[in-house]
């Protein structure tokens, strides 16, 4: 399981990212606050300590200037006079930063002026104070409903989590049904959580039984049928022996023959199905070459009476690390449906490095039919024999052992197969050597 995908570890993330944008968001605002307060608030409060202290003016001339803390008033003439670092300034905001903080407002009336100076390093004090400390007590307890949360979404979907690694744990070959027993989920689990693995050990327990019927009935059919399809080829083989046989009789007897046969490989097909499923077949370094002969010789048998002749070129020794049963079902099969396919001519075995083509000049197929040839019990509309299942087996023991086959095909022209073996080693060898048939 991808620990930097897993839904604990994506609940955590997602909200140390929630707290984060909500942290950020605070202190944005407490920013925006202060410089409300520092460039709205403040300047209100100026413009309004002036027309107050102008209002003042006209009732009480001697009205004394207003001296507070944060505050202080200056007027041409009274008092100490203005400081000669305003004087000259236009009406208006002025700020001031030496020898600290400021802001200066001067106001006119009636040809006086008023300068106002406002002590604004107290006021960010204050709003630093008041708007940081809440600040900080309001993510204290945003971070720790977060993380109280966090425990509580961790503690509600652990069953889940638990779970997965339970199925990811699972073998498809030998299913185990106890890995999904209660005994094997946390204490807390919901009673959704009991439900669904209660189903999936239901399903795993059909399963074990299905696999296991399946492979039975494949092996005990395959052993069963050997004996009877025997009989029947030696009793065949028998009936071709006498001469007083006539010739009708002798080509049926031939045909019974030749379905035994079929029927043998298939079985024999069927065989190293069910024990690959059942139990990892015995692999070795095989030679492609002397599986690629063997496999002539044994279609030879029908090429000879259909008039087809098999050309073998091998340009290297190649060698494939697989069970040799195996590679001579799919060599065999796709050997003898090209054989099968043609009437007159030739089938071509090519070995080159890292692959195997085999080549006839059969009637060809259109690309609707290539689409269809590895269904199960598909036959083109040419059927000669067999029970449209080989090039089924080729295809699942090809994707079992990761050979790529691909067929191409033209009508009238032939058909083309080749298998590739991704990790086969090569070695050196004549490209003239040539058998022909």
């Amino acid at each position: 399981m991808n620990a930097n995908r897993g839904l604990g570890r994506r609940l955590g993330r997602d909200l140390l990212l929630q707290a984060v944008y909500i942290s950020i968001a605070a202190m944005v605002s407490v920013f925006a606050v202060g410089v409300v307060m520092e460039d709205v608030l403040i300047k209100q409060a100026l413009e309004s300590e002036a027309e107050y202290y102008w209002n003042r003016l006209q009732q009480d001339p001697d009205a004394a200037l207003p001296d507070t803390r944060n505050l202080t008033v200056y007027r041409e003439g009274v008092g100490a006079g203005v400081p000669a670092w305003m004087q000259g300034l236009p009406p208006g905001f002025h700020p001031r930063d030496e020898p600290e903080d400021a802001l200066a407002y001067i106001d006119q009336r009636d040809g006086q002026r008023m300068y106002l100076i406002f002590d604004s390093a107290n006021v960010s004090e204050l709003v630093a104070f008041f708007g940081l400390v809440p600040l900080a007590l309001v993510l204290i307890v945003i971070y720790l409903s977060l993380y109280r949360a966090y425990q509580v979404s961790r503690r509600a979907v652990s069953p889940v989590i638990a779970l997965a690694e339970q199925v990811q744990r699972l073998d498809p070959a030998a299913p185990d049904a106890q890995l999904f027993s209660d005994a094997q989920l946390p204490l807390d689990s919901d009673e959704e959580i009991r439900v669904l693995s209660s189903a999936i050990r239901d399903l795993t327990e059909r399963l074990m039984d299905y696999v296991e019927r399946e492979r039975n009935f494949t092996r005990d059919a395959s052993h069963e049928l050997r004996s009877p399809l025997t009989v029947i080829k030696i009793g065949a083989n028998i009936l071709l022996k006498d001469e007083s046989l006539s010739s009708s009789g002798r080509e049926s007897v031939a045909r019974i023959r030749d379905a035994a046969t079929d029927m043998e490989e298939l079985t024999a097909a069927f065989l190293l199905l069910a024990r690959e499923s059942e139990q990892k077949l015995a692999q070795d370094w095989v030679s492609v070459n002397q599986v690629v002969a063997l496999e002539i010789e044994r279609a030879q048998v029908v090429a000879q009476k259909s008039q087809v002749a098999i050309e073998l070129r091998d340009e290297c020794a190649m060698l494939v690390e697989a069970p040799e049963k195996v590679l001579a079902s799919v060599i065999g099969n796709l050997l003898r449906n090209g054989v099968s396919y043609t009437d007159s001519g030739t089938v071509s075995v090519v070995i080159t490095a890292g692959q195997i083509v085999i080549e006839d000049t059969g009637p060809g197929m259109a690309p609707e039919e290539v689409e269809k040839l590895f269904k199960p019990f598909y036959q083109t509309e040419r059927r000669r024999g067999g029970h449209g299942v080989g090039l089924t087996i080729v295809k699942r023991l090809s994707d079992r052992f990761g050979w790529p086959v691909q067929i191409e095909s033209s009508p009238g022209v032939g058909t083309r197969v080749t298998v590739r073996f991704p990790n086969s080693r090569t070695e050196g060898r004549s490209p003239d050597a040539l058998i022909s048939d």
